[in-house]
């Protein structure tokens, strides 16, 4: 009775989703876009392309303003595309890559690939399987520009990694005494150690009086740091490369040098907006309590789940599964023999990356997390499966944080492990 009951829902849920007057698909590209719009039957009653312009967009109202707010599917969750479609009043609905791709097989088994097929089999899919799918909301302004400001600022951070990692190639062709007295190359006072003494032959006209200085006025002293790098500066110009090498990395490694000042002062003005903007979300101080997030992390992790409580059903495995934290599990046969597990690569990366170094920074700054860290270890697991497991754990404490607006509670969090009996506590007190 209770599968009846339930065929016979799905079925007045299919009537109702089919009842719209069509089903559109959006092929993006950066210059043009296909749009697909088809019936409840499936039979296609709009075919055109427009340019990702202020009149292409027009054009795309003006085509489909007799089929009102229809629902649109779009294989990215983002973007001016996205935005656009909002702003045109149409339901939008992202499609994973991978589901987009099992749904352009399905019209083309053969393998063949266009805009317009693609946006075909959007559409169809949306008119089959849409009812099922959910809808994205309006974010609010405040969110989406912290969640843009975050990813911009990761950016800039991998490309300082990258000029950082260009600069110790270069400084190891010409100088390798800088890399050995500098360990630290995204420090501010290496550069400017490489700014002041350029060479090795620099460094030696400069003499001990003004590497002392340099050292001084940076507080690169030390007990033991000082003398170290003294030392290593009266025998710099022992292992400098040829003349020809040094004229020309020295240009290269001070051209590096310019653009990683220049990287560091834009990071500082998205690092004062992000904190601006974070200050006044109401979120800020549920996230600002998770030990380790700081003022880095905590704006990265609000950013990317977002404010929408309904977003995850209130089910915490969503929220695991959009971080990629939940494994795979392939079942193939009736015994446990043929099943298999394996990482989630279809996730949120930007989030995936954030719950890492978040899992990476409460080691030092909660008992319960190092214990469950060196656990896995001990299990010979690795340094980064033993952090996605100890995310996905901190995901479920987020997720309940999160739909219960209450701030992170260390002591109530470690009485309530030790109330429910929690293995990882008992691998404490043994």
């Amino acid at each position: 009775m209770a599968m009846d009951e339930g065929f016979e829902r799905s079925q007045q849920q299919q009537q109702s989703w089919l009842e719209q007057p069509g089903f559109g698909g959006l092929d993006w590209a950066s210059q043009k876009h296909a749009v697909v719009v088809v019936d409840s039957q499936g039979k296609v009653i709009e075919d055109f392309q427009i340019e990702q312009s202020a009149l292409g967009w027009k054009n795309f109202r003006e085509k489909l303003r007799a089929y009102g707010s229809i629902a649109f599917a779009i294989e990215t969750s983002q973007g001016a595309a996205v935005e656009q479609l909002l702003e045109a009043g149409m339901k939008v609905y992202p499609v994973n890559p991978k589901s987009a791709q099992a749904y352009r097989q399905r019209k083309a088994p053969s393998g063949v690939k266009d805009d317009r097929l693609d946006a075909w089999s959007l559409a169809d899919a949306l008119r089959i399987d849409g009812q099922d799918w959910r809808a994205l909301r309006a974010e609010e302004p405040l969110i989406k520009e912290l969640r843009l400001l975050c990813r911009d600022e990761v950016t800039l951070i991998e490309q300082r990694s990258a000029f950082v990692q260009q600069l110790r190639h270069a400084l190891a062709e010409y100088f390798p005494a800088a890399l050995e007295a500098f360990e630290d190359w995204t420090s501010v006072s290496a550069w400017m150690f490489l700014q002041r003494f350029p060479t090795a032959q620099a460094l030696a006209q400069a003499g001990k009086r003004q590497w002392q200085k340099f050292l001084h006025s940076r507080r690169l002293w030390g007990r033991d740091q000082g003398p170290r790098r003294m030392e290593i500066f009266a025998h710099a110009s022992e292992c400098a490369g040829s003349q020809p090498t040094i004229n020309a990395k020295s240009l290269l490694a001070l051209s590096l040098v310019q653009m990683l000042f220049s990287i560091e002062k834009q990071l500082a003005l998205y690092r004062q907006r992000i904190e601006e903007l974070f200050a006044r979300h109401p979120d800020h101080d549920l996230f600002g309590s998770l030990p380790g997030a700081g003022n880095k992390l905590a704006p990265r992790l609000l950013s990317e789940i977002g404010e929408d409580r309904q977003r995850f059903s209130g089910d915490a495995q969503n929220l695991q599964c959009l971080a990629g934290s939940a494994p795979v599990t392939i079942r193939s046969g009736k015994t446990k023999k043929y099943w298999r597990v394996h990482q989630r690569w279809a996730c949120d990366k930007h989030l995936r990356h954030t719950l890492h170094l978040f899992a990476e920074q409460s080691l030092s700054r909660c008992v319960w997390a190092e214990l469950y860290y060196k656990h896995h270890r001990q299990k010979n697991c690795s340094h980064a499966n033993a952090l996605r497991r100890l995310g996905h754990r901190w995901l479920k404490i987020i997720h309940k944080m999160w739909t219960e607006r209450t701030p992170y509670n260390a002591e109530l969090h470690h009485r309530n492990q030790l109330q429910h009996g929690s293995w990882i506590f008992q691998l404490h007190q043994s």
